[in-house]
């Protein structure tokens, strides 16, 4: 039975107090208990005349995010190349991060750093926010004593893979804004704009064209059961997600068919070769053993088909083979990258080599990412024409037909 701990949580608290020179200074702590506060604030020399729970309705405020697990990794780096210690460095950033959430997760590492617990296992305690590859990284620059330029690697590593990803997101998002947006107006023209028409045709007494006639009649469905239809989209839309998330080989089917989408499927195809790349180079240059690099690289590649083609991999590397004869036997990998490989590994340099493979397919995906952007404007003005278009043909047909007839 797991002992349940009597640790009161971190409290964020808001503070009050004047300096050395006597001018009023204030802030935002993460502790579990104000007298903490105000004995590392007398430490500062500051003069406390407040400390009160801060409560924010609001919860913790915005979550902690990817992106500033990359900014703090790089402030990491900043602080220990100036020579502040590492508990000092996290300390002050904890004191001084906007965030209410990353400033309790900064204060509970500073705390288990501080009692002795080694900094990658405190890290380890919060999985959602250091994964593995993270915390082995750190633990390697622990072990070796080069923490400063492990951490250098690990931000340089994030900050790229972070880019990488919105420049996929962007890819992926463009066109499926627009499309939304062409679904949104036609879905007001049907609802609100077609029945004015249709009180208009009922008047001439005369039979609709077909086209005009389609229209009116889905229409009609949309005004009738536009809830039933908006549940239906919005429940396939979650199912969809749930299955993405626990159905494993549904989370592999999908990943394989967006890999075949036209242009589209090539952009995260690169995306993932950068990211195997990237993260392989970064785990082998910190002297993590391969075939435990290559679990890290599997998992950042971000699609079911090549995480499982590089388990393959590990396998292959396990029993003794090569790494590129193994990334060979996948038939997966583009033949320029497993010869770069060859070479890499043949010249003792492979973490050199992958670097390289790593910005080549990283700036392919920038070249493609605004090849399609530019694409896909002209492509989207047709078809947002086409559209609204031929709703406006339709509704006008009726009054082209009378006019012939007259």
């Amino acid at each position: 039975m797991a002992v349940k701990s009597n640790k009161k949580d971190f409290i964020n608290f808001k503070w009050k107090g004047t300096n050395r020179k006597g001018k009023p200074v204030g802030g935002f702590m993460c502790a579990r208990s104000a007298e903490i506060i105000k004995s590392e604030l007398r430490k500062q020399n500051v003069n406390v005349t407040s400390v009160i729970e801060y409560k924010n309705v609001f919860g913790d405020g915005p979550k902690i995010k990817p992106v500033d697990i990359a900014t703090l990794s790089r402030q990491i780096t900043t602080m220990l190349s100036a020579g502040v210690p590492l508990v000092q460095s996290i300390e002050l950033l904890a004191q001084s991060h906007d965030k209410l959430a990353m400033r309790k997760l900064l204060s509970q590492v500073c705390e288990d750093v501080s009692a002795g617990t080694p900094f990658h296992q405190a890290l380890r305690k919060h999985p959602v926010y250091f994964n593995k590859l993270y915390t082995d990284l750190v633990a390697a620059g622990e072990a070796s004593g080069a923490l400063e330029t492990i951490y250098d690697q690990i931000a340089t590593y994030m900050e790229k893979a972070e880019a990488l990803k919105s420049k996929i997101k962007k890819a992926m998002m463009y066109p499926i804004v627009i499309v939304l947006i062409a679904i949104v107006v036609t879905a007001i023209l049907l609802i609100y704009v077609v029945p004015q028409f249709e009180s208009i045709f009922a008047s001439f007494n005369a039979k609709l064209p077909a086209f005009t006639q389609m229209v009116v009649d889905l229409s009609r469905f949309l005004q009738s059961y536009w809830i039933i239809f908006a549940l239906v989209l919005g429940g396939g839309f979650y199912a969809f997600l749930w299955s993405y998330k626990h159905n494993q080989k549904f989370h592999s089917n999908v990943d394989v068919a967006f890999l075949k989408i036209p242009v589209v499927g090539k952009i995260l195809e690169k995306g993932c070769l950068a990211r195997f790349a990237s993260t392989l180079a970064t785990t082998f240059a910190a002297g993590i053993p391969l075939v435990d690099a290559l679990i890290s690289a599997a998992g950042a590649s971000g699609n079911a088909k090549y995480e499982n083609a590089i388990m393959e991999i590990r396998q292959d590397v396990m029993g003794g083979m090569q790494l590129n004869m193994a990334m060979r036997a996948t038939q997966i990998f583009p033949a320029m990258m497993n010869q770069m490989v060859m070479i890499g590994e043949e010249a003792g340099s492979l973490d050199a080599m992958l670097r390289k493979v790593a910005n080549i397919y990283s700036q392919e995906v920038d070249d493609a990412v605004d090849g399609l952007s530019s694409m896909l404007e002209p492509l989207i003005m047709v078809f947002l024409g086409v559209v609204i278009g031929s709703l406006v043909i339709a509704m006008y047909l009726p009054i082209f037909s009378m006019g012939s007839i007259f």
